[in-house]
């Protein structure tokens, strides 16, 4: 399970970069971009047991715990939700699971602006790949 988030690409990174741009194309463009570096899903993990509800894409979410920290290997059928997947990946990836269960996400997301531009739909999504890696982190906590 590699990928740049959370350890190369982080949060803080994220909230940099997006500040950058002066129009939401654009910022949708660099979301979309985040998507194509994560690594591609073994097509064994898309099953129900990985699949998050509640996402108006397919979404699928696994975990591996090493030394006392979570790593999670994501994938979606949609670019903008893989690049959304990177943008959660960059707040949880590599932490132990107390600060996933610390971390204020909902800061996080206002910071960049990021609810108010997507659909209602594709916000919920947001918050169902959230609950999930909570969910993750209170079992592995």
């Amino acid at each position: 399970m590699q990928n740049p988030f959370g350890t190369t690409i982080s949060a803080d990174d994220i909230i940099d970069t997006l500040g950058f741009f002066d129009s939401w194309e654009e910022r949708y463009k660099y979301i979309i971009d985040l998507g194509k570096e994560l690594q591609p899903m073994d097509d064994a993990k898309k099953d129900e047991q990985h699949l998050v509800r509640g996402c108006q894409s397919q979404v699928w979410i696994d975990s591996e715990m090493r030394e006392g920290k979570l790593w999670f290997d994501v994938d979606s059928d949609a670019f903008i939700v893989k690049g959304l997947l990177g943008v959660v990946l960059a707040a949880y990836n590599g932490k132990a699971p107390e600060e996933i269960l610390q971390y204020d996400i909902e800061n996080y997301f206002e910071t960049l602006g990021l609810m108010k531009h997507l659909s209602p739909t594709r916000g919920n999504g947001m918050r169902a790949m959230v609950s999930r890696i909570q969910s993750i982190a209170s079992t592995t906590h």
